[in-house]
Formats: structure tokens, C-alpha cells, sequence
């Protein structure tokens, strides 16, 4: 048998496809179960955002869709495999933060824009700003003059290096003039754990997973990220409103595809998430949680990922981050 490069290969793996007329392959999707990877261990806000979707998704198409977990790499290592699978849409990505800020921090073996077909937006959600209780801050503009009184002195987790946790805390410094040190982890469990035992003072945690720390008072919160209130923690003012306006940072969720899958599986999947997303028991479940449903075409999905693209890589510029 004769080896394939991985371009022959994938010449031949477009040429099969090509074969296919582009409405008889919407007319025939999906045949299978499709799986719907996640680069991230289960628990966290991808993966509630993915199961939350997958029930619907899979009544809509008439087959199951499998939520998978491939965390590493901030995302990496899922996007990596997407890649490498078959243009067929039996494999789908839940594209998050990381699939823009990762290629400014290391090598990646992808194109965030060139080597995807991107879906929908599902949804956005914003980060808390919450210290540990022994911290002697009770806002803001209280964080910003101990920051600036102690420089160097406090210190500030995250999930691991250009997650939204991360980059939530640099455009903070950044923006306030003060200079906390950083201490990254390989997911959010441990960094959880830490923080709740005080070996953290300060986390931007995403906020249907921390609010309800802050609800038990084992965490206090100060604000939060997005440009308004959250609807599910209204009481809860914004970092802008705060004390450092124009601050803003919002994690979202999205879906894709490998950049060759038929433009016709595209429509398809972008039509169900659309529906899925206007459903009550989904609306319910995402916002309940503090996610916001969002969803839009594929044009303006690749848009918005392309303005992320350009604003984080500017402050990951700035703030003269690198992978750790």
C-alpha cells in the first residue's frame, strides 16, 4: 500500500466530497451520531453550554449528538482534532476564547479563521471578579488602591495561560496601572480549590460556575466583566461602572466545523442551533445559569471571531504575555 502525504490526502478526502452535490448532502445529514468536542474537562462553562444544547440539537437532527471532552492546551489540543477530522459534519468544535489568543501565545498547527467553518455564536457569559474573604477589599476602586499601595504583593489565578479567567485579569492591570503576579493552573478545578482555601486572593472566575460561591459567602464578589449587569446577579455592579470605565470582557461560546465541510451541513447545523436556542427549556437552562443565549449566521460568527482576533491580540501584546 502506498503512504499519503497529509495534502494528498486531503485533496483526495475533498475530491470524495466534491462528488456529492451540495443539497444532497443537506438532504442526507446526518446518518450518525455526530460528536460535539470540547476542549475543556467536564464541569466548566463549555461543557455545561455543550450538554445544555446536545439534548436539543439531537431531537432536531434526529440523531445523537455526543458531547466529548479533549482538554488541554486552553483548547488546543480539541481544536487540533477537529482539524484533523473529516470534513463530513460528524465533527464539531465548541470554539471558545482560547481559539483566537492561542496562536499569539505558541505554536499552534491550525489557522483560527482558514482551516474552519464556523457555525453559530451559542452564547456569551461574563466573568466575576471575586476575592477571598481575607482580602480587605470590598470594591473596585478599594482593589485599585491596595493593588497600587502593595505592588507585586497580591496575587491572581487563572485556568491556564490566554483563557478568558486570564486575560480578564491582564486588561484589569493593564487598564487600572497596577501589577498583581500570576499564578497559572492546568484547568479551573485546582485553582477552585485554592482560591476557596485562600492561597488565592484574586480570580475573574466565569460566572455560572462562581456565583454560587459568592452565594455561600466563601468568596466575595466586586464585579463583573460584561458592559451591563448579569440578569441572574443584578446586584452585582460592573467592573466599568466600578471605577475603571470602558473595561469589558465577555467569554463566548460558539460551534464549528473543518473549513472543507459542505456549505449545505453548514445551513444545516447553523438552522437547529438557531432553533435549539429559541427553545424555552434551553433559554432556560443558559440563562438560569448566567449564559446568555446568542446565536447568528456564519458570516457573522467568522466576523465576530476575527474582532476578538484583533482586540486580544493587541493586549496580549501589551501586557507582553507568553505561554507558560
Amino acid at each position: 500500500m502506498v503512504a499519503l502525504s497529509a495534502r494528498t490526502w486531503w485533496i483526495a478526502v475533498v475530491c470524495a466530497l466534491a462528488a456529492f452535490p451540495p443539497h444532497a448532502a443537506g438532504q442526507t445529514y446526518p446518518a450518525k451520531p455526530v460528536r460535539f468536542i470540547v476542549g475543556f474537562a467536564p464541569g466548566g462553562t463549555n461543557d455545561f453550554v455543550a450538554r445544555a444544547l446536545a439534548p436539543k440539537l439531537s431531537e432536531l437532527l434526529g440523531q445523537q449528538v455526543v458531547v466529548e471532552n479533549r482538554g488541554g492546551g486552553n483548547g488546543a489540543i480539541a481544536t487540533e482534532l477537529l482539524v484533523r477530522s473529516l470534513p463530513d459534519g460528524y465533527t464539531l468544535l465548541m470554539t471558545s476564547p482560547g481559539h483566537v489568543t492561542n496562536p499569539f501565545l505558541t505554536k499552534v498547527n491550525y489557522d483560527p479563521f482558514k482551516d474552519f467553518a464556523h457555525i453559530s455564536l451559542l452564547a456569551e457569559s461574563v466573568n466575576l471578579l471575586v476575592v477571598h474573604p481575607s482580602l480587605p477589599v470590598r470594591n473596585v476602586k478599594e482593589l485599585i488602591a491596595l493593588s497600587r499601595k502593595r505592588p507585586g504583593d497580591l496575587n491572581y489565578g487563572s485556568s491556564g495561560v490566554g483563557t478568558s479567567v486570564h486575560l480578564s485579569a491582564e486588561l484589569f492591570q493593564v487598564m487600572a496601572g497596577v501589577k498583581w503576579v500570576h499564578v497559572p493552573y492546568r484547568g479551573g478545578a485546582l485553582a477552585t480549590t485554592d482560591m476557596l482555601a485562600g492561597q488565592l486572593q484574586v480570580y475573574f472566575g466565569n460566572l455560572p460556575q462562581w456565583i454560587e460561591y459568592v452565594r455561600a459567602g466563601k468568596l466575595r464578589a466586586l464585579a463583573v466583566t460584561g458592559p451591563k449587569r448579569s440578569a441572574v446577579a443584578s446586584e452585582i455592579p460592573t467592573v466599568a461602572e466600578s471605577g475603571l470605565p470602558g473595561y469589558e470582557v465577555t467569554a463566548w461560546y460558539g460551534m464549528s466545523a473543518p473549513a472543507a465541510t459542505p456549505r449545505a451541513i453548514v445551513d444545516r447545523l447553523n438552522q437547529v442551533v438557531l432553533q435549539a436556542l429559541k427553545t424555552p427549556d434551553v433559554r432556560e437552562r443558559l440563562v438560569t445559569a448566567g449564559a446568555d443565549p446568542a446565536g447568528n449566521s456564519p458570516e457573522q460568527f467568522t466576523a465576530f471571531i476575527q474582532s476578538e482576533s484583533v482586540k486580544w491580540g493587541k493586549v496580549i501584546k501589551a501586557a507582553g504575555i507568553k505561554a507558560e
